[in-house]
């Protein structure tokens, strides 16, 4: 067996499933999971014809691992459209089978482990993909201090320039999970610098780009490369997908877009990985690339959600309205960090929430890893609001009924 397998670590719902090993929910109370960040507002019909349509040819070829040309060309438009970002389609996008996997398989087309030292640097807190894509590939995982007074942003300026001079893969991801932090341009401009000076590669993570509750539109990789002069984008590659924007998380497609000499040499290891989308997923993805209403409406659903849920947690939770993403980074109160033995106090909130109420919310701690003597998400839970508004307001007030004597 792969040695480096045993190097990973369970999975946040895995660690999720001991916790409430010997829980027993509230049985008056129907089950509300805010758990996990799987979207369930309909998708939309246009895109499930789309589907329908292809059935007839779209089973009976192997699909190339480039993707048809008009896929390409749709997720090209939307750049276009969305950042403003001009890209050949034939070299600077290739779709994926959701960003997860294209996420962890970058990785192992970029990290040369034969390099004494080799090093993947990534948020913390985080999605654990980049850690697993990290070890597998034989590198090592550099946890960046977090930033608690802006959001929990990534603090870049905490990383030792030795720890630079062997990075060879930086995950970024913006909108960040879990917080919902928004990377402004003096940030990318900074994270440019250094891959100039060291030589590493960007990964930008985009998956909650289109669930924002501002105004401006939250700023991308290449659309931050192109306003910084570097229209080549080099070293840098942005992910982003389907599941949030459109609701479609079974569909399983994205696509990544940006330097070609990277494009290129990710595109042999998928060929060779088996990395290819289905031609009926295809057509439905280029399908939905080209329409933005269903998208604009999704995101009117998520602001009307957010306004009626955060003010409610906010008198019981240290929560406020992220810059985007669809969760909420809660703190909880400090009377849990004692609440059980041997628990921390996001587990031990989340423990005694269950058994009460019946409500599922997930462990900061289990999305963070301990570096420099201390985990940055010990004391607070991840709530995804991503049911319909009724199931979300009767989660937050059960909350409230929680806490109320706590508070």
């Amino acid at each position: 067996m792969n040695p480096l397998l045993s190097r990973l670590q369970p999975y946040p719902f895995e660690r999720l499933r001991k916790l409430f090993a010997d829980v027993t929910p509230n049985p008056a109370l129907r089950p509300i999971s805010l758990g996990i960040g799987e979207p369930r507002h309909a998708a939309p019909d246009f895109l499930k014809q789309a589907l329908a349509g292809a059935l007839g040819t779209g089973l009976s070829s192997y699909p190339a691992t480039t993707g048809t040309p008009a896929l390409r060309e749709a997720c090209a438009a939307w750049v276009q459209r969305r950042y403003g970002v001009a890209l050949d389609a034939a070299t600077q996008v290739l779709p994926v089978n959701g960003s997860r996997e294209a996420l962890f398989a970058f990785a192992q087309t970029v990290i040369d482990p034969t390099r004494p030292g080799a090093t993947v640097v990534m948020p913390n807190p985080f999605y654990q993909i980049y850690e697993g894509a990290a070890l597998l590939a034989g590198a090592e995982p550099h946890y960046v201090a977090s930033d608690p007074a802006r959001n929990f942003a990534a603090d870049w300026d905490s990383v030792p320039e030795a720890v630079w001079a062997r990075t060879q893969l930086l995950f970024v991801c913006s909108p960040g999970n879990p917080a919902g932090a928004v990377m402004p341009l003096d940030e990318w401009r900074k994270l440019f610098e250094l891959s100039d000076r060291h030589g590493f590669v960007i990964a930008s993570d985009e998956c909650y780009s289109e669930i924002y509750f501002r105004d401006e539109p939250p700023l991308g990789g290449l659309e931050a490369a192109q306003r910084l002069g570097r229209g080549d984008f080099r070293r840098l590659v942005s992910f982003t997908s389907l599941s949030k924007r459109s609701n479609v998380p079974g569909l399983r497609s994205g696509f990544v877009a940006g330097d070609a000499a990277l494009i290129k040499p990710f595109l042999l290891y998928r060929t060779y990985h088996g990395g290819a989308m289905s031609p009926v997923v295809q057509a439905a993805s280029a399908a939905a690339w080209g329409d933005e209403d269903h998208v604009v409406d999704n995101r009117r659903q998520y602001r009307e959600k957010f306004a009626q849920v955060t003010p409610l947690l906010a008198q019981v939770l240290d929560v406020a309205l992220p810059d985007a993403s669809f969760y909420l980074w809660a703190g909880v109160p400090a009377s849990f960090a004692t609440a059980v033995p041997g628990l921390s106090a996001d587990e031990a909130f989340a423990r005694e929430l269950l058994a009460q109420y019946n409500v599922t919310v997930l462990p900061g701690s289990y999305l963070a890893r301990d570096a420099g003597g201390a985990n940055p998400g010990t004391g607070r839970v991840r709530m995804a609001l991503v049911a319909e508004p009724a199931e979300c307001l009767e989660a937050a007030g059960r909350i409230q009924s929680f806490l109320s004597p706590r508070t």
